[in-house]
């Protein structure tokens, strides 16, 4: 017969640590990204960069590096503001024929990415970008799906 003793040393090990399926999230990595406008030089460079590339009309690539970086886990408002402002300035220069192939273009964290993007547009309207950002939305909804939507939302809730 086992003999009770009370102990509870058992407790205090952690069972996972030795789990080789044990998920590690990567939130250091993410931490890490600054977004593409990190400094005032940067920013200064980075907007010329992209309306040098909105002039020559070669939206798909000013597409691409807007959306580059996102400076997700940063909390300087400043930042995340002018992150939103280039990403906007970029959207509403498309035209809606040429907006489902820059969707389709996208990776499932990239459509997640453009929808926070367009729910933040949403939040703050300029004039007529909700038209526009609708059009954007209908788009990443058919290639990310529910599931897109409900990713973002999801992640609202947790910052």
């Amino acid at each position: 017969m086992a003999k009770n003793t009370l102990s509870s040393r058992f407790r205090k090990v952690d069972i996972d640590e030795y789990d080789e399926n044990k998920f590690v999230d990567e939130q250091e990595e993410a931490a890490e990204q600054q977004g593409p406008d990190a400094t005032e030089r940067g920013a200064d460079y980075y907007c010329a960069f992209l309306n040098e590339l909105q002039c020559t009309g070669d939206m798909m690539t000013a597409f691409h590096i807007a959306l580059r970086n996102p400076p997700i886990n940063s909390k300087n408002p400043v930042i995340k503001e002018r992150a939103q402002a280039i990403v906007l300035r970029v959207l509403t220069s498309f035209r809606s024929a040429e907006i489902e192939t820059a969707v389709k273009s996208l990776d499932r964290n990239g459509v997640d990415l453009l929808m926070k993007y367009i729910y933040r547009g949403f939040e703050k309207p300029s004039e007529n970008s909700s038209a526009i950002l609708l059009q954007w939305h209908e788009k990443a909804f058919a290639a990310g799906g529910l599931g897109s939507i409900v990713r973002v939302l999801t992640a609202r809730k947790t910052v």
